[in-house]
């Protein structure tokens, strides 16, 4: 008997144990927030302290980044010190536009931004110096860098000398230095930006200029992000909310840092934004706190590789090189190829250019590598 009830009591523990152990799930850990900005660069023209103030306070509890786009406010050390306060009082990180340096007439910004670091810590995270290099160069604009080149290795040289020298000295006293572009993002990196943010604007495709812009991060082990501008050349200048809303989570699955929102001109209280963008915003905000997973989930599983020192506007097929030169025998194949890959792979694709080191990185980081001389069916 005592020995029937030994063997009851056993089998009625090992239920009791198996069942408590069936019972206990392991304890899930939440993946972690990446370090992951998102807000709006204010960039009126004739802006004033009070502007900053009053589109700080509508976006601080739903953004964690104000950019000062406004030269007004920087080349005023008044101003650009009440803004900065503001802003870093109201617990956003913060980039700061410098402009050209002969415009600093009444203090040395390169010392500003010594003390702003030790002043605002990480808050201060950097420079944006130099508005659309890249596109300047494509397009022959007021800042173009190279107005004249032997050839296509010529131009990268001197492009990559000439910004790279701006760069550099400014890395001498700011950690990043930033710009955003819709071309050429691979000398843009190569010329020492810290980041580079890919222009989501007008008809520019926005799968190729993610495989543009990450693609050349990746390869220089640096970040990038995006920045959403005109749709319009008119009012109301800026994409519909829903339009704003899908940029904003196909830039963050793709894996961009920064997602920053170009906030110009100033045709009401808070720029070209409405309230219905506001919403959005905050709407997005929500989504990047609750799904940390969804960060950089689309991977770049194939590559294209164009020609060294190849600086052509991947815009359309009759686009030029850079800037200088006539679209050639390539031209044409390099658009109808990029295309087809966008239209293929989605943005799971990155560009990268034919380069000593480059080879090395693209076998360790993608499962296709497709060679611009190459035929894509």
């Amino acid at each position: 008997m005592k020995k029937k009830t030994l063997i009851l009591t056993s089998l009625l523990l090992c239920i009791l144990v198996v069942s408590i152990l069936v019972g206990l799930k392991p304890l899930e850990t939440a993946p972690p927030i990446p370090e992951f900005y998102v807000g709006v660069e204010m960039a009126y023209s004739n802006a004033r302290q009070g502007d900053i103030q009053i589109l700080v306070d509508k976006v601080k509890n739903y953004t964690n980044l104000f950019v000062i786009g406004s030269p007004e406010i920087s080349i005023n050390e008044t101003s650009l010190n009440e803004a900065c306060e503001y802003i870093y009082a109201s617990g956003l990180s913060f980039i700061i536009l410098f402009t050209r340096e002969e415009m600093y007439t009444t203090y040395d910004p390169f010392s500003w931004m010594l003390e702003a670091k030790k002043k605002y810590g990480e808050k201060f995270l950097g420079v944006y110096r130099y508005d659309e290099p890249g596109g300047n160069q494509l397009d022959q604009g007021r800042e173009m860098l190279i107005k004249n080149a032997t050839g296509f290795s010529d131009a990268s040289t001197q492009y990559t000398e000439v910004l790279g020298s701006i760069v550099g000295y400014y890395l001498n006293y700011s950690d990043q230095i930033f710009t955003s572009d819709y071309g050429l993002y691979w000398f843009d990196y190569k010329s020492k930006y810290s980041t580079v943010f890919a222009e989501f604007g007008s008809n520019h495709s926005r799968e190729i200029n993610i495989a543009s812009c990450r693609g050349a991060a990746k390869a220089f082990n640096k970040n990038w992000g995006t920045i959403i501008t005109w749709t319009y050349n008119t009012w109301p200048y800026i994409e519909s909310p829903e339009e704003l809303y899908r940029d904003m989570i196909l830039a963050y699955n793709n894996g961009a840092k920064y997602v920053i929102i170009f906030n110009y001109p100033k045709n009401s209280t808070y720029g070209i934004l409405t309230e219905e963008h506001f919403d959005i915003l905050q709407r997005f905000w929500n989504y990047s706190r609750s799904r940390p997973q969804d960060f950089a989930k689309t991977k770049a599983r194939a590559v294209y590789v164009l020609p060294q020192d190849y600086g052509f506007g991947l815009r359309r097929a009759d686009d030029r090189i850079w800037g200088l030169f006539d679209p050639d025998h390539l031209s044409e194949k390099t658009w109808n190829d990029a295309n087809k890959l966008a239209a293929l792979y989605g943005s799971s694709w990155d560009i990268v250019y034919d380069e000593p080191g480059a080879i090395d990185i693209v076998r360790k980081n993608y499962d296709e590598i497709i060679l611009w001389n190459e035929t894509i069916k």
